[in-house]
């Protein structure tokens, strides 16, 4: 989250008199000061991690403004120095902040001039330290899959849960809205155990082309219909010795269903024209993103199926129930996509904070990260209504084109690919394609 502009002030005036007198306007005006006689006791008290800002006379003996500047931009060039100076000095003033000064004011100057100079150093420097915390967390908080990132006491316990389970021999029903990281919870899982030697196999049941799903699924062998050129090794049997994620299984068709519920109690499949079973070691882990136990009670899911699932629940909380997350989850995104296309990382302006504070981010982890994407790219610079400002329909808008967006980064802008996994006639995708203006050329890599 964002953090408050500190008001610390670290003043340094050799003028007893003069030092004072700022020292009492500006405790008056709620700022922080600690004051020094000279810049050498000061430097000794400054730290990388100061987080405000320095307020130095120009003309000193000993060390003078100039001297105390580049030892301070030695110890962080991005600590924001304001230099006090007499009339006759404007010229070495220029000189200094053309050496890195934050700003100059001239004497006899009034203190407004001075306070809107400090408040506007305090938030630049309120800004650095806060990329650099981002920065810190993200490289620190590495080793969870990347959904799975944070300290929020939801996500705390839920990965606690993984790892009490990770090993277990039981088959593991995971629920989420989209694009939580309900795949990265059955990663997680699979890279816990002991399964973590052997494959693990997604599976999108609801991208599963129609009269192909069961030969996708169980397999077929060599002239068990017309066309079977070839044997084929279906996903569920590639997963032995693994781990099955079957994702949107509530979009398994009922007659694949049944198949599917004596792989999960015999551990065995038939592949089309086999004269026998084949018994296979596999752990299965399905996602959904509705209710599967209302689905099974309305009958669009077999009952039976469902509660063989349902031997342990996971459920991922969305972004909005993990708010305190977005920050290093945004930072992890950020530096990524920065990676892929060979940029630096920008700064996170206070636009950008006030989007990921307010944003009602409904599509949860990959609206996020395709955030990310944009503002690396300069497409976004924060100034954008949040969600919660908008009207339901413009809401909808902006999600459909999230998951437009994410079905053509997902496939690679292949649009066959798309209109499977959408399930919409052509015709509706283009329009709603051309309607958000995006092209699949763009995503073709």
């Amino acid at each position: 989250m964002q953090t408050a502009a500190s008001r610390a002030v670290m003043l340094i005036e050799d003028d007893g008199d003069f030092r004072q007198a700022l020292v009492e306007r500006m405790t008056l005006e709620g700022y922080e000061v600690r004051a020094f006689a000279a810049a050498e006791p000061a430097l000794k008290a400054l730290t990388v991690d100061f987080d405000g800002a320095v307020v130095t006379d120009l003309r000193m003996p000993g060390l003078d403004g100039r001297q105390l500047l580049a030892r301070v931009q030695a110890l962080d060039p991005a600590l924001p120095v304001i230099m006090i100076t007499g009339h006759g000095d404007i010229a070495d003033a220029v000189a200094a902040m053309q050496s890195g000064a934050y700003d100059f004011v001239a004497k006899p100057f009034p203190f407004e001039r001075l306070r809107d100079s400090l408040n506007r150093a305090l938030e630049k420097r309120s800004l650095v330290l806060d990329n650099r915390r981002l920065t810190a967390l993200a490289a620190a908080d590495g080793g969870h899959e990347l959904p799975l990132a944070g300290a929020s006491p939801a996500i705390t316990a839920l990965r606690a849960t993984i790892a009490q389970i990770a090993d277990a021999k039981m088959d593991v029903l995971i629920e989420g809205e989209t694009g939580v990281g309900k795949e990265a919870v059955a990663r997680a899982l699979h890279n816990g155990g002991r399964r973590r030697v052997g494959p693990f196999v997604a599976v999108n049941c609801g991208a599963l082309p129609d009269g192909l799903i069961e030969s996708e699924l169980f397999g077929h062998e060599l002239g068990a219909f017309a066309g079977a050129m070839r044997r084929r090794v279906g996903h569920v049997e590639r997963a032995h010795n693994g781990s099955l994620f079957l994702d949107e299984v509530e979009s398994m068709p009922l007659a694949v269903q049944v198949k599917m519920l004596r792989v999960l109690e015999e551990r065995e499949i038939h592949p089309i024209g086999a004269n026998e079973p084949r018994v296979l070691d596999l752990r299965i882990l399905a996602s959904t993103k509705i209710d599967l136990g209302e689905a099974a009670r309305r009958g669009v899911f077999r009952e039976d199926l469902f509660y063989r699932l349902n031997v342990v629940r996971l459920r991922v909380p969305p972004l909005r129930e993990r708010r305190e997350d977005i920050p290093l989850l945004f930072a992890h995104f950020l530096r990524r996509a920065a990676d892929r296309q060979g940029l630096d990382a920008p700064e996170v302006d206070d636009g950008v904070r006030r989007r990921l504070l307010e944003e009602a981010w409904p599509g949860n982890i990959r609206e996020l990260a395709h955030f990310a994407e944009r503002v690396v790219l300069g497409l976004e610079d924060g100034r954008a209504e949040a969600t919660s400002d908008l009207s339901l329909p413009d809401r909808l808008h902006r999600f459909e084109g999230e998951l437009l967006r994410d079905a053509l980064e997902t496939h690679r802008g292949d649009i066959v690919a798309v209109l499977e996994e959408m399930r919409i006639p052509r015709k509706t995708l283009y329009d709603k394609l051309q309607r958000h203006g995006l092209k699949p050329a763009d995503f073709r890599r």
